[in-house]
């Protein structure tokens, strides 16, 4: 499973990657994480609104910060 969080970097952005640990942590799950910082890599992505979750290339969540449980439900099968 690949997770990407886009987005400049902001607080906004911070949150949701801590939000994404902490969900995997609980899940017991490893997946690659990694940020997407340049407006033009997340474009590529579909991402509109940041902070965006992407899941295995399909965008999951933009636009807010989604809660360590919202995220949990978006990981389980």
């Amino acid at each position: 499973m690949k997770i990407q969080i886009a987005g400049p970097g902001c607080a906004k952005c911070q949150a949701t990657e801590k939000n994404v640990r902490e969900a995997c942590q609980t899940l017991g799950i490893s997946p690659e994480i990694e940020h997407a910082y340049d407006v033009r890599e997340y474009a590529k992505l579909g991402v509109r609104l940041t902070p965006a979750l992407v899941i295995d290339g399909k965008v999951a969540a933009s636009g807010k910060v989604p809660t360590t449980d919202e995220i949990k439900k978006l990981l389980q099968p």
